[in-house]
């Protein structure tokens, strides 16, 4: 559990690094849409700025995907998140590679390790079992809003 703990604290450190828009991911973006469908889509909605539903089916029990990658954890406006990981996000908490795979496997034990908080508590009931799913999750993630973020570069 150490092990985790600090290589959850080096993500959440290391994510500046990554905020560029630029998402380096060892996961299949192809893959990641099936996985998106499957597991994905009852809860959350990938929307651009202009409203058009890009992937998903206008589900709002999750926050909207677009973007994530490179965007400060709990940040979608309008969403109602958690306290647990909005303190993450207070903290420079950014979603990265490491971040996503790490949270999606286990919502509430991730953000309980990352906040050093035994009591914190995660809303994402639902976990993606298969580590090689969660990387292929977050490859095809990454792809929506890369535009908006090269153009702020």
């Amino acid at each position: 559990m150490k092990r985790f703990t600090m290589a959850a604290a080096f993500a959440v450190l290391a994510a500046p690094a990554f905020a560029d828009g630029h998402a380096s991911t060892q996961g299949d973006a192809v893959a990641g849409e099936e996985q998106f469908n499957r597991q994905c889509v009852a809860c959350h909605v990938v929307q651009d700025a202009s409203g058009e539903v890009l992937a998903g089916r206008n589900a709002k029990t999750g926050p909207n995907l677009y973007g994530i990658a490179g965007r400060t954890i709990g940040s979608v406006d309008g969403f109602r998140y958690g306290d647990s990981i909005v303190d993450v996000g207070k903290a420079d908490g950014v979603w990265t590679e490491e971040t996503f795979v790490g949270y999606v496997q286990d919502p509430t034990g991730w953000l309980r390790a990352t906040l050093e908080d035994r009591r914190a508590r995660g809303k994402m009931a639902y976990q993606v079992r298969d580590e090689s799913q969660a990387y292929d999750l977050y490859a095809y993630l990454s792809t929506f809003g890369e535009e908006e973020a090269e153009a702020t570069n």
